[in-house]
């Protein structure tokens, strides 16, 4: 009918017109209608530039869409609802990486519309409001629950109180004197950690963190870690009052907030979680790298990156099925969870693809992670429907030279080492060398 077609016609224009990314496909995928913003935003993602399929498109930056939509049930509705995708490592100089926003409706049990945009201004702008929120809600939230500490300009404590003692146990005696990380679990930290806070302080009027914290007994807390640094401060000055306060450099208040801690976690995971295996996702993988670099930075120490491959991934997937192949995805990334301290940034980041950003950590001691996780996965093949299946991985590692303070860089160095590695008989580490010749996989 002639008022159809120009009420198509209509339609087609409005979409490729439209301010945002569109896309339209079939539940597999397979792309019927693309704008130009989209082409735009996914050519740069695509292997070889092939925009025939949208999950294959995204496939290196967001491997669990397809999963996440085939396991999305009704009729209709919205399957993710604005994920913010990172795309890239910021290069050298630049402040952030670029982050898409996807929104995925499904249309009928035949069709879904994606809705593409970058999100990376906005994406900067919330992170600041996230962090101003967490200061509130630390101010705000059961306030007669806390430990009232005071630190010396190098994060020592100054004096103890009846508030330290009632939510840690420890006495004057085990305090007075030590680093605030004694507050915290000894895989949730590091040394060089307790400077970044001072740093991050200092910069910011304040610092605020949830993590595990130590108990005198041993035994743990989930607790929140509020650091200000307190006005007219002389660290010279001696102790004079009870509350160790007086003339301290900053003030530590620190919550048990243990009975928040799932919903909390809840919220952390819809966002920074990947939908298939339960650990970080890209984007958690590249925001909290990117911290970690720029602390790095300021405060130089060695920082390791360890890029995992599973080898011969396809031939898992065609003996046992995609579901089986993601069985052992979900089984590897528990082993790298078992391998790595809770310090270590642990996190998917493509298909088949891992990544481990090790704070503090030198060449030897990201060698030792990696060849321990090699140890695990021979030792303990996964298990697919009673089955057990045996599989291998090869590792590629990099140091932060102090070259370049970006991840971009420190990436490239990892995946170089990492298809050394591949090359050199797969199921090993290999370490990244200037000279290429020095680059010998074990």
């Amino acid at each position: 009918m002639p008022g159809m077609s120009l009420e198509h016609e209509a339609l087609i224009q409005f979409l490729y017109l439209a301010p945002v990314g569109l896309v339209q496909a079939d539940i597999d995928g397979a792309i019927s209608m693309i704008n130009p913003i989209s082409a735009q935003l996914l050519m740069p993602l695509a292997r070889g530039g092939d925009l025939s399929n949208l999950f294959a498109a995204l496939e290196s930056v967001a491997p669990d869409l397809r999963p996440m939509c085939a396991g999305y049930a009704p009729p209709s509705g919205t399957i993710c609802d604005a994920l913010q995708i990172p795309v890239n490592a910021a290069p050298h100089g630049k402040a952030q990486p670029m982050i898409l926003s996807l929104t995925i409706v499904k249309l009928d049990h035949l069709r879904i519309m994606a809705v593409l945009s970058d999100v990376t201004q906005q994406v900067q702008r919330e992170r600041q409001l996230r962090q101003s929120d967490a200061w509130l809600n630390a101010i705000l939230t059961n306030i007669t629950d806390y430990a009232l500490i005071g630190l010396d300009a190098a994060g020592c404590v100054r004096g103890w109180n009846d508030s330290i003692g009632r939510v840690t146990g420890f006495s004057a005696a085990d305090v007075i004197g030590k680093p605030f990380s004694m507050f915290s679990a000894p895989d949730a930290t590091t040394e060089a950690g307790l400077l970044d806070r001072l740093h991050e302080a200092d910069r910011n009027g304040w610092c605020m963190e949830e993590g595990t914290r130590q108990r005198a007994d041993g035994s743990r807390f989930w607790g929140s870690a509020l650091l200000a640094p307190l006005p007219d401060r002389d660290a010279a000055a001696p102790l004079v009052d009870a509350e160790g306060l007086k003339d301290a450099a900053y003030c530590l208040i620190i919550r048990d907030i243990t009975d928040k801690r799932e919903a909390t976690q809840a919220r952390q995971r819809a966002v920074f979680c990947d939908f298939l295996t339960g650990i970080g996702n890209r984007r958690a993988f590249f925001e909290q790298a990117e911290l970690e670099l720029k602390r790095s930075e300021r405060v130089p120490r060695p920082t390791a990156l360890v890029m995992f491959d599973l080898d011969h991934f396809k031939s898992v997937n065609d003996s046992h099925g995609h579901a089986g192949g993601d069985q052992v995805l979900c089984h590897f990334a528990a082993v790298l969870t078992a391998a790595f301290r809770e310090v270590d940034i642990v996190a998917r980041t493509g298909g088949e693809e891992f990544g481990v950003l090790m704070p503090s950590t030198d060449q030897a001691g990201a060698l030792a992670g990696a060849e321990r996780v090699l140890a695990l996965v021979a030792a303990q093949p996964a298990m697919v429907d009673g089955v057990a299946v045996a599989y291998t991985v090869s590792a590629g590692i990099a140091i932060l030279d102090g070259a370049d303070d970006s991840l971009d860089p420190l990436m490239k160095r990892a995946d170089q080492a990492l298809y050394r590695a591949k090359n050199g008989g797969r199921n090993r580490t290999s370490c990244w060398s200037a000279d290429p010749d020095a680059q010998h996989p074990r």
